[in-house]
């Protein structure tokens, strides 16, 4: 990645914004189609996944697609005493750009559909389950980022992490939003997608954690360091069910 950090930022923050963009646009479309909360979910996650998938393969030789916070502060971590590594100024540059995306994503959104464009979600996902799940989700989603830059496959990430997220809708409770920056924009939209600002804090807390864990998974299962990952993906974050919380 070669480009000036303002390029960067930028293509971080167009990148967030039309993930959550498409996160919460595809909620709004699928309830208004159907009643059936699990095709609902499954509307969501479908778009979620193509959307990431084309995101990431465009903007990843850009800004490596990280989307994610936890990804780009990882990837900071991994890398600080690397020559050409991500440095924290970089760091810094990101976080707000994913974290000014997401909301803007958001946003436009809801805009798309006629609705306000600012309305706090009333979604509560307050449960310990729920944070389980987004530790689960966050640390897998780490693990395979990281992964595949130590064995040389970064190439792979456009299919791979966008397949992580869509299974990882279905078997975590939280619905994998697995992303700081998504679950901030997120807390915007009173859609099927959101989520209540005072739930955002304990995920936030439970993404972190799990980015821990994930890294010393790495660690553990892979021998050798690697590069930083040129094509890594946040993410996601999708919508859910009233019951289980849901990018």
């Amino acid at each position: 990645m070669n480009a000036p950090l303002g390029r960067r930022a930028l293509a971080e923050a167009v990148g967030s914004a039309a993930l959550v963009a498409v996160v919460v646009g595809s909620g709004i479309q699928a309830t208004r189609l159907t009643a059936d909360v699990g095709v609902q979910l499954l509307a969501d996650s479908l778009a979620t996944v193509l959307g990431l998938g084309v995101l990431i393969t465009l903007l990843g030789p850009v800004s490596g697609a990280h989307f994610n916070p936890v990804v780009t502060l990882a990837a900071w971590f991994t890398d600080r005493r690397t020559p050409g590594g991500l440095t924290l100024r970089d760091a810094a540059a990101y976080l707000s750009a994913q974290t000014a995306g997401a909301v803007a994503g958001a946003v436009l959104a809801d805009a798309m559909f006629g609705r306000p464009l600012v309305r706090w979600s009333t979604h509560d996902r307050s449960a310990g389950h729920l944070w389980l799940g987004e530790l689960v989700a966050t640390a897998g989603l780490v693990l395979l980022v990281f992964g595949l830059a130590r064995t040389g496959r970064s190439r792979s990430a456009p299919f791979a992490v966008a397949s992580y997220i869509g299974a990882a809708y279905w078997f975590t409770s939280s619905t994998a939003f697995a992303n700081p920056a998504v679950t901030v924009g997120r807390a915007f939209t009173d859609t099927f997608a959101g989520i209540a600002p005072s739930s955002v804090g304990p995920f936030v807390v439970a993404q972190a954690a799990g980015a821990v864990i994930g890294l010393g998974l790495v660690s553990a299962v892979f021998a050798a360091p690697g590069p930083v990952p040129t094509a890594a993906a946040p993410v996601v974050d999708e919508a859910e069910p009233s019951a289980p919380a849901r990018s």
